[in-house]
């Protein structure tokens, strides 16, 4: 008998979708850069329409980079080759507004606020700017993230997969998929409802793509002992899915914030992540707060860890650290803070070096997810420092 009966929804989207081809052009420029000039500031940033990309930001370096072919190469290898569908890679124009780096930006990120006092000649680098970061793990699923948002990160990944493998001709590449899973107290019960929507062509009726899409996409994704019979599966909700990407909808980085981190289980200060070098406390301090809550709950410190930090622009050191276990813990949060304030460095230079962040390693990460990707090796998702942990249990 359930005594917490409960439910949680998270959602993904293919690289396909026209928010998710945004991005990977943003981190696809951001890699290409970081290859050439490690030192690189850059903001990258893009919006995308029936016909056209625009590239915009801020961006400073010693590296001549070449916006269209980035472009249409990204656009290419995301799937968009076929000009019947209003965009893709030979046919559209493509607008290049980026500047540098502000000089009142660089001049806090160059040198520190302690570097100037001589509080700290070491870490020179200030926060790029302002802002609260969230990092989150939990023990519930072996990647250390919430099931809802694991399965349909995974499940939109596998919709990616079947298409460009060429098992079904009529995909297209934007989709979107959702999972609701429900919960007895905080363990994982069961799934309630899944929803996949998928682009396809005109010429293939919603029975064939439902039982596709259930048999080849679904399954093979979701754990068999989650599904029963009373799961509910929405397959093109609407009926028709024909126009698609940019042209049925506009695209721009940074939109699909919740999408990139744990699905709605943590609080997200508002930073996207793509198409920003890692000075920006943005990208680089969310990392390392999953780096250090990963850790902390696959030592056994807890089950569940969410760390807040946050920075003043210019200013190396946080200005706040906060960790919160949520009555997990085994031990107090306060010690959880003295351990991780031991052990972590969390000034950004320091965070660069610890996790090796100067390296054009960001485009994978634009589509399915930043977190829990097993296959890739992500160095904020790393457990180098469970032992360091576990003597404090």
């Amino acid at each position: 008998m359930m005594i917490n009966k409960k439910f949680f929804t998270s959602e993904s989207v293919t690289e396909g979708h026209p928010d998710k081809v945004c991005d990977k052009i943003s981190d696809a420029v951001l890699d290409d850069i970081l290859a050439h000039d490690p030192q690189a500031r850059v903001a990258c940033e893009c919006c995308a329409a029936t016909g056209m990309v625009m590239v915009f930001g801020e961006i400073t370096t010693t590296h001549t980079y070449d916006i269209r072919s980035i472009v249409k190469k990204t656009v290419e290898e995301i799937g968009y080759t076929d000009p019947t569908m209003g965009f893709s890679a030979d046919g559209i124009a493509i607008l290049n507004t980026l500047n540098k780096q502000s000089a009142d930006i660089a001049m806090g990120v160059d040198k520190s606020q302690e570097a100037k006092s001589g509080e700290d000649s070491d870490h020179e680098i200030g926060a790029g700017d302002q802002g609260m970061m969230f990092g989150y793990a939990t023990n519930e699923t072996d990647e250390y993230l919430p099931a809802p948002i694991y399965y349909a990160q995974k499940m939109a990944k596998k919709l990616t997969e079947v298409r460009k493998c060429g098992k079904f001709p009529y995909l297209r590449p934007d989709g979107k998929t959702q999972v609701t899973v429900e919960y007895d107290g905080d363990k994982v019960k069961r799934i309630d409802t899944v929803v996949l929507s998928t682009q396809h062509t005109a010429d293939v009726s919603q029975d064939q793509i439902r039982d596709d899409m259930i048999e080849h996409v679904i399954k093979p994704t979701l754990d068999s002992s989650l599904i029963d019979d009373d799961t509910k599966y929405y397959i093109n909700p609407t009926g028709r899915f024909v126009i698609g990407g940019p042209q049925g909808d506009s695209g721009l980085t940074g939109r699909k914030i919740i999408v990139d981190t744990y699905g709605g289980f943590a609080p997200h200060g508002g930073g996207a992540f793509s198409g920003k070098d890692p000075t920006k406390v943005d990208r680089s301090a969310c990392y390392m707060a999953r780096y250090i809550s990963k850790n902390i709950v696959a030592a056994g410190l807890s089950d569940k860890c969410q760390i807040q930090l946050a920075y003043a622009i210019g200013v190396a050191r946080p200005v706040s650290v906060r960790i919160d276990t949520f009555g997990t813990g085994k031990i107090s949060d306060e010690k959880l803070s003295e351990i991780v304030n031991e052990h972590f460095d969390l000034r950004p230079s320091a965070i660069i070096n610890t996790l090796d962040l100067r390296r054009p390693i960001y485009s994978q990460t634009a589509a399915y997810g930043h977190f829990g990707r097993n296959e890739l090796d992500l160095p904020w998702e790393r457990l180098d420092m469970v032992d360091t942990l576990k003597q404090y249990i």
